[in-house]
């Protein structure tokens, strides 16, 4: 009772008002992925996957799914971030997770398909972070080459974890194009309920050393929040059609 009090005053204080987005048909929107795997995602499957079925990333996983068929039927660009780490480089403060190669860092099995589409980029990561792990060896920015070669107006983003590699890639990519790298970009929207995080109560947390208490409906709230802060748009629906000129 107590939590479910202290997310109330929290949403209260921090006040979100979601809106309806509608992404127009005239102009090109690319989808990004982040994170969607079954180290995250799939019950049982790691360290940092959930211990039992969890509501809030289910839900995630479906409108996701149905937002890449949306895009890929009209054919529009889709990235896809796939956390992937080498054994030998660990990702402080997390356990070992998301091992390049293991079954935790591909797609679940919902997404799986998308891997043969034509209008699908594929990004291994080994950071929170897509936009800097969108960084190859030469300098160049898959994620920034991927909107100019696309002329992307809009990104919608979805994905895990809604407070740590989404938020993370959402402020970068908001920095980029505040500083005009990002050339054709104008918004980036995070579809709420497209988004999710993982949920780590208290008593959890007190029982096990090191663990910090990660309460999903106020992180994911808070994670919101915060890129709203940076100038992203967060949807609570989206929709598809033209834009009526007052």
């Amino acid at each position: 009772m107590m939590v479910s009090q202290t997310v109330d005053l929290v949403k209260s204080e921090l006040l979100l008002e979601p809106e309806s987005v509608v992404l127009p048909e005239d102009a090109v929107t690319g989808l990004v992925l982040v994170d969607i795997i079954n180290g995250f995602c799939t019950v049982g499957a790691g360290n940092l996957a959930p211990r039992e079925p969890n509501g809030q990333i289910i839900e995630m996983i479906n409108e996701s799914t149905r937002l890449a068929r949306l895009f890929c039927e009209k054919r529009w660009p889709v990235l896809a971030f796939l956390d992937s780490h080498q054994p030998n480089k660990p990702e402080d403060p997390y356990p070992p997770h998301c091992i390049a190669g293991t079954n935790e860092s591909k797609l679940v099995p919902e997404l799986e398909w998308i891997e043969k589409e034509p209008n699908v980029t594929i990004r291994h990561k080994d950071c929170f972070d897509g936009y800097l792990g969108s960084i190859e060896d030469d300098g160049s920015n898959i994620f920034v080459d991927w909107v100019k070669n696309n002329q992307i107006k809009t990104i919608l983003v979805v994905g895990i974890c809604t407070d740590i590699c989404v938020l993370d890639f959402v402020c970068s990519t908001l920095s980029a194009r505040n500083r005009g790298f990002l050339g054709p970009l104008n918004d980036v929207v995070m579809y709420s309920r497209g988004c999710a995080t993982f949920d780590v109560p208290l008593h959890v947390a007190r029982n096990n050393k090191g663990t910090l208490p990660h309460p999903q409906e106020m992180m994911h709230h808070i994670g919101l929040y915060m890129a709203k802060g940076r100038g992203a748009k967060i949807a609570s629906q989206v929709s598809f059609g033209a834009i009526k000129n007052p």
